[in-house]
């Protein structure tokens, strides 16, 4: 693997330090930022690493080096800029692209590495990233040594497919519980002692017999409070504090989970992000470093990041537009009650009153929101007719997907839904042990959507081999309750006459 600090041709670091500066003099307050140049096999082979030097083995690696591979071979892909949320911040450029290119890459890196630090949805995340995938790699590996390859692979395969049954705002929360429960529950779980002397205790109250106890209060408290008490969305954390696991394996998983959580604000936040980074470096190029000999390449570029083909949602086009939008806004005050019930059309349009707010409310936009009330708060009626957003369905009488609607309540509530939760299903725990059988009760939050039926048949498979047990799982088909069920063999489907569980 490419070393992660060369240092940069004398150029480029010249370049470097006036495109910091200029960040910087913008309001910009980002990470120390280590930048590497890369020839394209380099490239492509820490982009299949995620942006990581070192991570596991595996061969999912593998597989997304090849098909970088190809796809720069054959001209279908260029990959501009890769950069790592971490302190500091690492960020690669290609060696073969102009230097112009080079300097927006490097505006476009200061402005991801200041939304890094300083985007509240980021604020737990793991800083030291670099090394935390390198020693999850070294683990690995360790385990790799002991049991064989394929052993771990497939168990890494099985810890994979299931990575998303996490919950995207545990970061923010500390306990499960109230404090005053947990003192409960201990006096709860401690067996009671035979009074003695103190040379006595070994016999009085043996240290196997007390285990033991403990064990079987737990055991009642458990069916009693029920187990979970409370509905649990992070069903990983639950495997992994419950299942039956070799150590290893319950080392491989805490890696493969801690990994899910350090990409959540990344999912969370795209559209801002690469937004974020767009508007940067669209302002630092033109208004400080662009040259007129190289407008042409400088725009090849950025219009290419900005080109949206039909029917689909560009991350940096919608980001960069909502910013300019919200700047152009807060600076004419065009916002607010009198604003909003403002009807006549020309007197919006004109609508001034020099607040010259807008700079300010960007940095704050930007400390504050996720994609979801980014899109929320700041999409309006007059930002979708100006932008053609629209809804689209499939039409089975002609075969094709259509214009559905360009209501800009329903494009909004369409886009906010897809981001919701990623658009993935929402998976609870229920019950750890369903009918004092041991098996695992999962509930699907259904929101009108229901679930891929070979998807669902994959997961339940793949969570009875971390279970150890059948797994079942609650949701809706067809407008009907339905109970799904894997044990590991065989996958069963039945009809529920209600549910037993509401979370």
């Amino acid at each position: 693997m490419p070393k992660l600090e060369p240092p940069l041709p004398a150029r480029l670091e010249e370049a470097r330090r006036e495109i910091e500066a200029i960040a910087r003099g913008c309001g910009l307050d980002a990470f120390p930022t280590v930048f590497s140049v890369l020839d394209y096999k380099q490239m492509n082979q820490v982009a299949a690493y995620g942006g990581f030097p070192t991570r596991y083995p595996h061969w999912r690696f593998g597989m997304e080096y090849d098909r970088l591979s190809k796809s720069y071979s054959f001209g279908m892909h260029r990959i501009y800029e890769m950069v790592v949320n971490n302190d500091p911040c690492y960020a690669y450029l290609l060696e073969s692209n102009a230097d112009v290119i080079n300097k927006l890459v490097m505006a476009h890196v200061y402005g991801h590495s200041d939304f890094f630090k300083n985007n509240l949805w980021f604020a737990e995340t793991n800083r030291r990233m670099i090394d935390e995938m390198a020693n999850h790699g070294t683990r690995i590996r360790r385990h790799v040594d002991r049991f064989g390859l394929e052993t771990v692979e497939t168990f890494v395969d099985t810890c994979l497919s299931v990575e998303n049954l996490i919950d995207p705002h545990a970061q923010f929360f500390r306990r499960d519980r109230p404090v005053e429960d947990e003192g409960d529950a201990k006096a709860m779980t401690e067996p009671s002692r035979l009074p003695g002397k103190s040379y006595m205790e070994p016999y009085l109250n043996p240290p196997e017999f007390l285990e033991q106890q403990k064990e079987r209060l737990a055991e009642m408290q458990r069916r009693e409070k029920g187990f979970p008490a409370h509905p649990q969305k992070d069903v990983l954390r639950f495997v992994l504090e419950h299942a039956p696991l070799e150590q290893w394996q319950q080392d491989v998983l805490a890696c493969v989970r801690d990994e899910a959580y350090y990409f959540v604000p990344q999912r969370q936040t795209k559209i801002m992000n690469e937004g974020w980074a767009t508007y940067w470096h669209s302002r630092i190029m033109t208004e400080s470093v662009l040259e007129a000999e190289d407008l042409i390449d400088y725009a090849e570029v950025h219009s290419g990041t900005l080109a949206t083909a039909p029917g689909q949602i560009n991350p940096y086009k919608i980001g960069v537009e909502l910013y300019r939008d919200i700047k152009d806004r807060w600076d004419r005050g065009a916002h607010g009650l009198e604003y909003e019930t403002c009807d006549d059309p020309e007197r919006r349009r004109r609508w001034n009153t020099g607040a010259k707010k807008g700079t300010e409310k960007l940095f704050e936009v930007r400390r504050l929101h996720s994609d979801i009330t980014f899109i929320e708060s700041f999409m309006t009626e007059d930002f979708c007719t100006e932008q053609k957003l629209y809804t689209y369905e499939f039409n089975p009488r002609t075969g094709q997907y259509e214009i559905a609607s360009r209501d800009w309540r329903l494009v909004k509530e369409k886009l906010v839904a897809s981001l919701t939760n990623f658009g993935e299903p929402e998976i609870y725990v229920v019950e750890g042990n369903y009918q004092n059988r041991g098996e695992l009760y999962l509930k699907h939050r259904f929101t009108g959507t229901e679930l891929r039926h070979d998807h669902a048949v994959d997961t339940l498979r793949n969570l009875c081999v971390l279970w150890r047990r059948p797994v079942r799982l609650e949701t809706v088909i067809d407008g009907k309750l339905r109970l799904l069920g894997h044990d590991g063999r065989e996958f069963r489907e039945q009809a529920l006459e209600r549910s037993d569980y509401e979370i």
